[in-house]
């Protein structure tokens, strides 16, 4: 397709569906938000102007509604994160004995250095990140059942690597400022 046919398709396309499209929008976000919905939507077909179906308009307002969905996937992660830093701000100083807390996260650091790539992804993303099974799953490219599986087993080998105590005495740096031993149940 050339580059003015590409213009003409999507001209047209955009003349014809843009109210639909945003009023899809309008209807799940508001009117502040459908704007930007409706221009990422139709930034997609820009990109993908070969790819859109006769009719458009289905396509489109499934593209719209992917859009909706990583804005409010983009919206959870930016709360997580700052109810995480807040969590850090409030927890910043740690309550009970500090050498015992540096113990325990020393200990789980040690755990998790002697743990494959693969098994601190899994506790990591679960505990230190805070997502879900079914987010975490998505992250590794598995169901949420061998997620679970996973973790599950991963959660041993790091029970037995701290039991056992002679985990390597490097190992990661960044450990949140809340208690080693409720970030990895």
């Amino acid at each position: 397709m050339t580059e003015p046919d590409r213009r003409d398709r999507f001209t047209a396309l955009y003349t014809a569906c843009y109210p639909a499209v945003h009023a899809y929008a309008v209807g799940r976000v508001g009117r502040q938000l459908a704007e930007e919905v409706a221009s990422e939507t139709f930034c997609v077909a820009w990109r993908r102007i070969g790819d859109v179906p006769d009719p458009p308009l289905p396509w489109l307002l499934g593209v719209a509604r992917n859009v909706l969905r990583e804005s409010y996937r983009a919206e959870a992660r930016r709360r997580s994160l700052e109810n995480e830093l807040r969590s850090w701000v409030v927890s910043g100083v740690p309550e009970g004995d500090v050498a015992e807390t540096v113990t325990e996260r020393a200990a789980v650091l040690r755990g998790l250095a002697t743990l494959s790539d693969q098994d601190r992804e899994l506790l990591t993303l679960v505990a230190w990140q805070g997502l879900r099974a079914s987010e975490a799953a998505a992250v590794v490219g598995c169901s949420t059942t061998t997620f679970f599986v996973r973790l599950h087993r991963a959660r041993r080998r790091l029970e037995r690597a701290l039991a056992a105590g002679d985990a390597p005495v490097s190992g990661p740096t960044r450990v949140p400022p809340t208690s080693a031993k409720e970030s990895i149940r």
